[in-house]
């Protein structure tokens, strides 16, 4: 076992902790920094549940294949498809692992782990534990890390914020900066590689169901040291969330595979109690428009027509943005038992009984399908299946132990590493499954895929490619890095500017959610773009109300500010370039999808000299399922 190399994991939701297992189980040293305790990452709020095809789902006449070939469909084919295929074959395995963990499945009469409906599928094929499986999840995943931690393969840095990579002279990861949210200290710590897995930037849009923390800073950091970034354009809008003062709060979207009905009143003005409105007289918009899905569209489609309903036809509860979500026809034992989690939330924030009175929702910020970019080496029987030596038959489609090896190549170096060598991508910070929307219950597989499969990839990195220790190296670039943010430290504490970074953050919020998300078009996001210009500006004019050095939360928000401004416009000159309409990336002026133009991954690259993004384009190969029109049944 070689003590002396390391690892850096920078996020511990279910992407880091799963990966620090991998890492540790390899016998290369974990150095876990995380924001929050991590039982308290972000992965803690997901709710519905994960996906794979198992036994009960099999029988269904379902298979790994169609998980596979609905994650595509549903992210519009802008994936490349080894990563989505390799995934979607590991599924089944990542499940009966986490069951042997202890995560607690709901079960079915017979004991087999329970399956639900979830949006983009007609199969049941998701598994959950209630209303709460991102926290049984993780969970169970951080139990596993303290046994490693206990062993000394893992040491926790909780409450510590990550600053930037430190790369070397040849421009490879060898370790990161990080600062003591408490003490404020600023610190080196070298490693043969860091893995990011830092979740996405829901604050960015100001209100979203994600944690405040999630502001794509760190992310934006690894893009400003030289790490592309790919697809910013594309934010999912979950359909279902509790609209709040201070956030949004989830609903999840197994309240609909549960059977929850959404709709409004079909005459206009009709304020009644929703109880009392006859269902000939309710408007269940998304059955009469996709009877096929019905309510298990996916989220972009769902959410685009619920802001039609209220923006367009103003339709919407009291003439306002929000719709029902309907569950009062399920019996209350039957709610309890599989969606008690979301049903407590909606009593506490909303103040009435799902079980009695139907929900009012509307669609909230929820998810980045972009992020880092990243490579990966294809399996052996890739380039076979390209020259037509390799054909997917019915018995590949339907047997995984006779599938041809057309995904990722197992334990290859380059697994969801960045273009930066030594610096890795997991879970959301990565671009590479979700094209251009998210199936429901795929995050939380990606993020575990991620960390297993990938994890796999960074031991064979630093046991076979590296070869003298990070911690062997010269000091000065871990030196100047420490100067560097100690410098941007100093700067923001003795900034007296008469600018608010909060109330820049909820303009810049305001903007971005009203330009950047469901619909789309070039003259609001370039009236968007001209904002974040402006707001670039007066951020060189900040004050801080806290010049304190113990536990500056001002300092912290203020510095990630100036992140997401960058990312801000990373992501809106990617929505006007893309002149199309694919997945959750919707334009009015271009409603159709362009494959000749635009079947491709969105590039963007951080120029240091101009301090702009230079945007490119990367071809997606779609060898494995010929792309298709999108419609999911729409009459």
């Amino acid at each position: 076992m070689n003590t002396k190399k390391r690892v850096i994991v920078v996020g511990g939701g279910l992407a880091g902790l799963a990966a620090s297992v991998r890492i540790a189980e390899s016998g290369l040293q974990v150095d876990l920094f995380s924001m929050v305790p991590v039982k308290r990452s972000h992965s803690v709020c997901a709710q519905g549940g994960i996906n794979a095809c198992n036994t009960v789902a099999r029988q269904q006449g379902y298979s790994e294949f169609m998980h596979f070939d609905e994650t595509l469909y549903g992210g519009d084919f802008l994936q490349h498809q080894p990563p989505v295929y390799e995934m979607a074959n590991w599924a089944p395995k990542i499940i009966d692992l986490l069951d042997r963990m202890g995560v607690p499945f709901n079960r079915t009469a017979e004991g087999q782990r329970d399956l639900r409906l979830f949006g983009g599928s007609l199969f049941k094929r998701t598994h959950f534990a209630g209303a709460t499986t991102g926290q049984q999840l993780i969970y169970a995943l951080d139990e596993q890390t303290r046994r490693w931690e206990a062993e000394g393969m893992v040491t926790k840095y909780e409450y510590w914020e990550f600053l930037r990579p430190v790369l070397d002279e040849d421009g490879t990861c060898k370790g990161i900066i990080a600062q003591d949210q408490r003490t404020m200290e600023i610190r080196s710590f070298a490693a043969d590689a860091v893995v990011m897995a830092t979740g996405g930037p829901g604050l960015l849009f100001g209100k979203s169901t994600n944690s405040v923390i999630c502001t794509g800073a760190a992310a934006c950091r690894c893009y400003t040291a030289g790490a592309w970034y790919a697809n910013g354009e594309f934010i999912q809008v979950h359909p279902t969330a509790i609209p709040g003062a201070d956030k949004l709060r989830l609903m999840s979207e197994s309240a609909r595979g549960e059977g929850g009905r959404i709709w409004v009143p079909r005459k206009k003005g009709d304020n009644r109690d929703p109880r009392q409105i006859p269902d000939a007289e309710r408007y269940y918009f998304l059955e009469e428009k996709y009877p096929k899905y019905g309510n298990l569209v996916p989220r972009d489609i769902a959410s685009r027509e619920i802001f039609d309903i209220c923006v367009n036809e103003d339709l919407g509860i009291g003439g306002g943005n929000m719709v029902f979500l309907d569950l009062t026809h399920q019996p209350r034992e039957y709610l309890e038992r599989k969606l008690g989690g979301i049903l407590e939330i909606y009593r506490k924030f909303a103040g009435d009984d799902p079980c009695e009175m139907p929900m009012k929702i509307f669609p909230g910020v929820h998810y980045s399908m972009g992020g880092l970019w990243t490579t990966f080496t294809p399996g052996k029987d890739y380039e076979k299946f390209k020259s037509g030596e390799v054909n997917f038959g019915d018995t590949e489609r339907w047997d995984p132990d006779k599938r041809p090896e057309v995904g990722m190549e197992a334990g290859a170096p380059n697994s969801m590493m960045t273009n930066i060598q030594g610096l890795y991508a997991f879970g959301e910070v990565n671009y590479q499954y979700h094209g251009g929307t998210r199936l429901g219950a795929n995050a939380l597989l990606s993020c575990i895929f991620d960390g297993l499969f990938c994890g796999q990839g960074v031991a064979t990195y630093v046991n076979e490619v590296v070869d003298t220790p990070a911690g062997d190296l010269d000091k000065a670039p871990f030196n100047q890095g420490i100067e560097q943010e100690q410098k941007k430290v100093d700067d923001l504490i003795h900034s007296t500017g008469d600018q608010n970074p909060y109330e820049m953050g909820i303009e810049l919020g305001d903007e971005m959610t009203a330009a950047a998300t469901v619909v789309k078009t070039e003259e609001r996001m370039l009236q968007a773009l001209e904002l974040v210009h402006k707001l670039q500006d007066r951020y060189q004019n900040i004050g801080l109300s806290d010049s304190g050095m113990w536990t500056n939360q001002n300092l912290a928000y203020a510095r990630a500010l100036g992140d997401m401004l960058i990312l801000a416009e990373v992501m809106l000159l990617g929505g006007i370039e893309r002149k199309e309409s694919r997945g959750s990336h919707y334009r009015t002026d271009y409603p159709e999808r362009d494959d000749e133009h635009f079947l491709k991954t969105t590039m963007a690259k951080h120029n240091p000299e101009t301090g702009k993004p230079e945007l490119w384009y990367e071809d997606v190969e779609t060898i494995l399922v010929e792309p298709r029109a999108r419609t999911y049944g729409k009459v």
